[in-house]
């Protein structure tokens, strides 16, 4: 072994300091408890804001397609049919939904919000799960003909259930000798989702694509083609082949382009989290190199005696190495387990604390989603412990090297 059992018992003598040595113990201890929450604060971060990502990203691409084909000329897609059926044959897509989307102003006794229409097929809505697997109210075989289906939030704060009617008056009006009338449509709602993103289930309704059309006024057009991909990790690919497959029929966009400010922000933040809350153990560190410092400016007759009795410049070393060393260890591991069971729990933990104190930590109207979400990347665990063990570890070597370097004589000159 590196360490001798002589090398340990002294190492671990030191730590336990007597009554006169109490202050340099007490900073051993804040050392050890600042490594620890450091590395517990940095694993919980990184699953959040890994959690977020994930989740948005679900959601995203869970209710968008991971490409859409506009028209090249603008305005409506005409013969969509045959370019979905291009599209379906290309290798990596595994579904097409023609889509009519606009916006259109909601009213419901007298109360009137803005809205996102989107327009797609019964079949189409049936096959996606992040619609299909989210309705709570009503059925998926609810929705088409001439019903809707609308986002929880949005019936909540309008006061709406299965089977109410819901006014939708499009942007572009009738024109009339008299001037330009509203156009209004009422619709039954057939069913009410909750994917568990506010902006989705506050202001997003799904109409039959025909209504859609007709409300719209694209004839038997569509305003775009959302394609599904088997793996929305690997787009470029994807991209390329689509954009094969459309020849100079239609204009891609993909999910990177149309999100690009929103999920480059996250990978910003993500990165900046990690700089600063990396500070927190490299303070602890130093916490570590002041209190070997002290140790080593009180135990000078200790080691003095050590090395007349035969202990090497190498021993003396080890054995304040091993005293540091020891406190990082002991502050990493307890900060890893701190940090993986928060991370594990932080949604039960967030309501126990919303139940004890009476206030809502979590706000879905800020945050996007329903609830808090942590992933845990066990290779950014690993890469944070190995930052912490290492940062411990190197705050030991100068005042190790100083031990080591002591001069008996001069140690015991005054004693």
């Amino acid at each position: 072994m590196i360490f001798n059992a002589f090398e340990r018992m002294v190492a671990m003598r030191y730590l336990r300091a007597r009554r006169q040595e109490g202050f340099i113990s007490v900073i051993a201890g804040f050392s050890l408890l600042g490594i620890a929450l450091g590395v517990a604060t940095l694993i919980i971060v990184m699953a959040v804001m890994n959690g977020f990502r994930a989740e948005l990203l679900g959601r995203v691409l869970g209710l968008n397609g991971h490409l859409n084909v506009y028209s090249s000329r603008g305005g409506p897609l005409p013969d969509f049919d045959i370019l979905a059926g291009k599209l379906r044959n290309t290798p990596g897509v595994v579904n097409v939904t023609p889509t009519v989307e606009g916006q259109a102003l909601v009213s419901v006794h007298g109360v009137a919000s803005g809205a996102v229409i989107r327009g797609v097929r019964a079949e189409d809505f049936k096959v996606r799960p992040t619609l299909a697997n989210n309705v709570i109210r009503g059925s998926v075989d609810e929705f088409g003909q001439d019903r809707v289906a609308i986002g929880v939030r949005m019936a909540q704060r309008l006061g709406l259930s299965v089977g109410d009617q819901i006014t939708l008056i499009a942007p572009q009006g009738n024109v009339t000798a008299f001037g330009t009338v509203p156009r209004m449509r009422s619709y039954p709602i057939g069913a009410i989702f909750d994917v568990g993103m506010f902006e989705y289930d506050n202001s997003f309704i799904f109409l039959p694509l025909e209504e859609a059309q007709a409300f719209f006024r694209t004839g038997d057009a569509v305003t775009s083609l959302e394609v599904f991909v088997s793996d929305p990790m690997q787009i470029a690919s994807a991209r390329a082949a689509v954009q094969s497959a459309v020849a100079g029929e239609g204009r891609v966009v993909d999910w990177q382009q149309s999100n690009a400010s929103f999920f480059t922000a996250l990978q910003v933040e993500r990165n900046v989290m990690f700089l600063i809350l990396s500070l927190i153990i490299m303070v602890a560190a130093f916490n570590i190199i002041s209190s070997l410092i002290m140790l080593v400016k009180d135990k000078g007759r200790d080691i003095a005696i050590l090395r007349t009795m035969g202990a090497t410049r190498g021993m003396i070393m080890r054995i304040f190495f091993l005293s540091g060393a020891s406190v990082g260890v002991t502050g990493t591991l307890l900060g890893l387990a701190l940090g993986v069971s928060f991370a594990l729990n932080i949604e039960s933990i967030r309501q126990v604390i919303q139940g004890l104190t009476g206030t809502n930590l979590f706000n879905a109207e800020i945050y996007f989603l329903s609830h808090l979400p942590a992933k845990i990347d066990w290779s950014e665990v690993i890469q944070v412990t190995l930052m912490a063990l290492g940062l411990s570890f190197a705050a030991t070597i100068y005042p190790s090297w100083r031990a080591a370097r002591l001069d008996p004589v001069e140690a015991l000159r005054y004693e």
